[in-house]
């Protein structure tokens, strides 16, 4: 029985990724003023917003990445040289 080289879509993933995603967001903008202040305060409050955004930047990241697989834009591979 042969195989196919077919490869399933992350269409779950992408969704659960984009749905945190915009959690995230709706968060961040909801409550702004109080991430605000407690970013503000400085000392080792000043490690937050780094925090926050490596947060951000995994989540819609994987989302952005499982979004264009599924609609099947994949990176050029590199060719080998031969000599």
């Amino acid at each position: 029985m042969a195989q196919s080289n077919v490869k399933k879509k992350p269409v779950g993933k992408m969704l659960i990724m984009g749905l945190i995603s915009i959690a995230l967001y709706a968060l961040l903008l909801a409550k702004q003023d109080d991430v605000n202040s407690i970013f503000a305060r400085g000392g080792w409050y000043a490690f937050l917003p780094i925090i926050t955004a490596f947060v951000f930047s995994f989540f819609h990241g994987s989302f952005t990445g499982d979004f264009w697989t599924v609609l099947g834009v994949e990176a050029a591979r590199k060719k080998k040289e031969v000599k």
